[in-house]
């Protein structure tokens, strides 16, 4: 795999590098703020991104694809040290309710932010890809904040497509994705 240069910030970046872009932010946050023997409990079924994370030495463990809004049983059972939900917010009618149940000191949260022109995404043949929320980073900071959590770090990004338009150009320049680390205050 080939070396990643240094962001514009100063941050460097993963030195892996994914298929894609959000992938290799997301595990270069990810690596910032934690350490490979601490555990995470992230919210969802295995992922590509959940694979990710165990081959890159973390301790991940998965929820079973219940329905958060329903049943948090798994937050209020967990005793990881850190709590991932990697684009899973958005798909949640009360992400507020899942806050309050998480037992772990530490949540990652990534979302995908709200782009001009585009109404809230809705898969016609599968319920579970819906988007309840399309967050601006005000509102994710806001769930944080009123749900007892210090946000301690967090970045936005680009995700550019290799597609032509109008839509694929804005993606070039316009942030299209937002991640926080938190803690219990």
């Amino acid at each position: 795999m080939r070396n990643i240069a240094i962001t514009a910030n100063s941050q460097p970046m993963y030195e892996k590098v994914y298929p894609q872009k959000r992938f290799n932010h997301t595990i270069a946050f990810l690596k910032k703020h934690l350490t490979n023997n601490e555990s995470i409990l992230d919210l969802g079924v295995e992922n590509p991104f959940s694979t990710i994370m165990k081959n890159e030495g973390f301790l991940v463990v998965n929820t079973n694809g219940e329905d958060l809004d329903e049943n948090q049983s798994a937050l209020s059972e967990s005793k990881t040290n850190a709590v991932t939900a990697f684009e899973i917010f958005e798909h949640l009618l009360n992400p507020f309710t899942v806050l309050k149940q998480i037992k772990a000191d530490k949540v990652f949260i990534s979302v995908p932010l709200r782009l001009w022109f585009s109404p809230a995404y809705r898969s016609k043949t599968d319920s579970w890809d819906r988007h309840y929320h399309e967050f601006e980073a005000w509102q994710l900071d806001w769930l944080l904040e009123k749900t007892g959590w210090k946000i301690v770090d967090s970045t936005q990004f680009t995700n550019p497509v290799k597609k032509f338009g109008f839509r694929p150009l804005l993606r070039y320049f316009t942030n299209r994705y937002y991640i926080v680390y938190a803690v219990r205050k």
